[in-house]
């Protein structure tokens, strides 16, 4: 069977991403040249009365009903995108990011620049089961007819990643999986969304431990379109149509782009063979659940923002909880026991 078409090419992706790179340390050293001393941090708290949250315009609709429980307080909102929501706080002009995924290394280190500590981090909401756009857990599928129903982690590594995991010899034929029959002389074909997207840093986070080096010969990228509707991810859609037409296909896409021709397989990190649905990811047992953060700017042995800490209160107490429960929404709420973790990482903050 022919294979459908990478979207890139490895030769242009590496180069790319060489050119990125290039790029940044270039205006990273000009900037630094031109530094005559240490750079004095900016105000960073809003106006008495005004809370600011930068972040993913997917959050919208559960922002709005969080304000809504939330009186006494005007909040002036800039839902442009996750991928801008910590500048606004390293720079001053956000009290709040909420942001659909875990801040990189690199959002991480400008604020560290900027502030010479960490931002703190508050996780909100767990991700959805199928809500494109609103930190969609991940799955691993397989074609429809496919005998294959589970996989574990150490073995996910070994079939998308360069090297094999500790312990495990390389996979790349179906045969390598104890997938007998007309599968075992078939190499195994490999979806999934760009390696640099947010889903893909994430998959790359959670199963290679954070290793770019992946099984390149057998995988077929799915770049994220430059305009999509709302903003929405729809990687996914591509991963899974291809897959559809791939009998030894596997990949690892969102629930929400889903089709007859597929299937998720059970997955398993640490403990038992799970698959995605509302109550394990509210739970905070399958492996490859997302989650919604909120992160502030907390100084060392200082007390944080009074209104930014009284409405970070209320999203995970009981009513913030609940406006999550909505099915426009798309964010599940969290788990009780994750709720009361973060309550008590807020209390712990000083007062």
């Amino acid at each position: 069977m022919e294979r459908p078409a990478t979207i890139r090419s490895i030769a242009s992706r590496k180069f790319a991403r060489a050119l990125a790179f290039a790029v940044t340390i270039a205006c990273a050293s000009s900037i630094l040249s031109a530094s005559a001393g240490p750079i004095a941090p900016p105000p960073w708290q809003a106006p008495p009365g005004m809370l600011r949250v930068w972040g993913t315009l997917r959050a919208a609709d559960i922002l709005g009903r969080w304000q809504a429980g939330f009186h006494g307080t005007r909040m002036v909102a800039h839902l442009t995108g996750s991928d801008i929501a910590m500048a606004g706080l390293y720079t001053g002009q956000a009290d709040i990011a909420l942001i659909g995924r875990e801040a990189t290394d690199a959002e991480i280190k400008a604020f560290e620049w900027v502030f010479r500590y960490r931002p703190t981090r508050i996780e909100v909401a767990t991700g959805s089961l199928a809500s494109p756009g609103r930190s969609p857990a991940l799955a691993v599928f397989v074609h429809r007819d496919n005998p294959l129903a589970r996989i574990d982690f150490a073995t996910l590594a070994s079939v998308f990643g360069a090297q094999p995991a500790q312990g495990k010899s390389g996979i790349r034929n179906w045969g390598d999986l104890s997938v007998g029959g007309e599968w075992s002389r078939h190499p195994i074909h490999l979806y999934a969304p760009d390696s640099e997207s947010g889903s893909g840093a994430f998959f790359r986070a959670r199963v290679l431990g954070g290793d770019s080096k992946m099984n390149w010969q057998n995988l077929d990228e799915f770049a994220e379109p430059a305009r999509t509707p709302g903003g929405v991810d729809v990687a996914s859609r591509d991963v899974l149509r291809a897959l559809a037409r791939d009998r030894y296909g596997m990949a690892i896409a969102d629930l929400a782009y889903a089709n007859t021709e597929v299937k998720a397989l059970a997955l398993k990190s640490d403990g038992e063979f799970l698959q995605p649905t509302r109550s394990t990811l509210i739970d905070g047992i399958y492996p490859l659940r997302r989650s919604l953060y909120a992160y502030i700017n907390v100084p060392s042995h200082t007390a944080p923002d009074a209104t930014v800490k009284k409405f970070l209160r209320h999203v995970l107490g009981a009513e913030g909880q609940r406006a999550l429960e909505a099915n426009q929404v798309g964010y599940l709420p969290l788990g009780k026991e994750a709720a009361q973790r973060q309550l008590r990482a807020l209390s712990e903050l000083p007062e």
